[in-house]
């Protein structure tokens, strides 16, 4: 495995880095307040190339390997876990899923417009009644000639009010539980869809959270990802690209809480000298920077195995795991290290860490990846190839 990052890597770290700085940490302590989304962010990350950095350029994309994907959620987390999940499922879980799982005629009529971020992709899985239990979905898709009738709805949906394409899963059979769940996309402007944001989140206030809505929505059969029943299988292929993109961010936020507690350590003094020299302070700060090196080393192997076109579920669940494990513990210790001013929203801890619970739930919940990685150590749980693997990466491109 390669430990060392390529020039391009370094450049695009230092683009985004940038971009993080300029465009976002001047204006999130405001935009939080006020639960305001701005989507002007999403149009300026894809005048960079970032809404597509990891898809082939002939599909639109920037051609750079997955793990290019990682340092943009890394940098992107850095600032807000908003901005970061807006990456997250547009590129890893929607984009790359249709990399992996659509017919030439959808890429070029989906894919390469989100790629371009011309048009912004979403994930519709989660309902009321359906979050970790997947066949628990009570959305259903029925055949009518040449359309399949759509209706349910889904909860905890990022980009609801801003995504122009969704990958939505529903039953198809339901007596086939859940080989009876199809994949499809669905189009904002479809009559009988409809969406709302959600308000009044602990955290990742800046972000579009919400529910949509299916009301009898015509979906052509041209529009089903994969075949009839494929949609669990689908709908987890996704989430082994999505927990990565999560994971990766994480790793942006204990680098964040590192940065802002030694600024703190260094800045506030106690007893005659600053707080860094407490023994305490030291060992939270030490705690951090550990996190953050365990965590970058598990989701860039993950990385590794995504650009071998090798199946990662086993690896990128205990990333994601651990790394906002390690994230919301950070975010904690920051708070701390800040005393009663990490309290105040004048300082950017309190704010990671009600952000820092989110990804500790969503995508994969603590308990879900614990179980995982019980059933892989006790080879109760062995992963074979999908029929359809995410392309491997080879110099500038993605091996299909």
């Amino acid at each position: 495995m390669n430990f060392h990052f390529s020039e391009e890597q370094n450049m695009l770290r230092t683009t985004v880095r940038n971009f993080v700085d300029n465009e976002i940490i001047p204006y999130i302590a405001e935009w939080d307040r006020e639960g305001k989304f701005d989507p002007s962010i999403m149009q300026k990350l894809s005048d960079l190339g970032l809404m597509g950095v990891c898809i082939p350029e002939e599909y639109g994309g920037s051609g750079m390997d997955y793990n290019a994907l990682a340092i943009v959620c890394e940098e992107l987390e850095r600032g807000d876990t908003a901005f970061r999940t807006a990456v997250s499922v547009h590129t890893g879980l929607n984009s790359m899923t249709l990399l992996q799982w659509a017919t030439e005629e959808q890429k070029q009529k989906y894919l390469v417009p989100q790629a371009k971020g011309e048009k912004i992709g979403a994930y519709g899985l989660t309902e009321p009644a359906a979050g970790s239990d997947v066949t628990s979905l009570q959305t259903t898709a029925v055949k009518q000639g040449d359309h399949y009738i759509l209706n349910g709805s889904k909860s905890w949906i990022s980009l609801c009010d801003s995504a122009d394409h969704f990958l939505v899963f529903a039953y198809t059979n339901k007596k086939n539980e859940h080989k009876g769940i199809s994949a499809f996309i669905v189009e904002r402007e479809w009559e009988g869809f409809d969406s709302k944001a959600t308000k009044g989140k602990l955290g990742i206030r800046s972000g579009n959270t919400g529910e949509i809505f299916f009301d009898s929505v015509k979906v052509p059969e041209e529009n089903m990802l994969g075949d009839e029943g494929e949609g669990f299988k689908i709908a987890m292929s996704a989430l082994d690209n999505g927990r990565f993109t999560v994971a990766a961010g994480a790793v942006g936020q204990i680098r964040a809480c590192l940065e802002a507690s030694v600024n703190y350590a260094h800045e506030r003094e106690t007893f005659g000298k600053p707080i860094g020299q407490h023994q305490l302070v030291q060992q939270m700060i030490a705690n951090m920077k550990a996190g953050l090196e365990m965590s970058s080393l598990l989701v860039y192997r993950a990385g590794e195995l995504k650009n071998e076109g090798k199946r990662n579920t086993e690896e990128t669940s205990m990333a994601k795991w651990q790394a906002c494990d390690f994230a919301n513990k950070a975010a904690d210790d920051a708070v701390q290290v800040h005393g009663a001013n990490g309290y105040s929203d004048e300082y950017p801890v309190e704010r990671y860490l009600r952000n820092s619970k989110a990804p500790v739930i969503y995508e994969g919940t603590r308990e879900i990846h614990t179980l995982m990685q019980a059933d892989y150590a006790l080879g109760y749980r062995q992963d074979k190839p999908l029929n359809n693997m995410l392309p491997a990466w080879e110099g500038n491109h993605a091996t299909v």
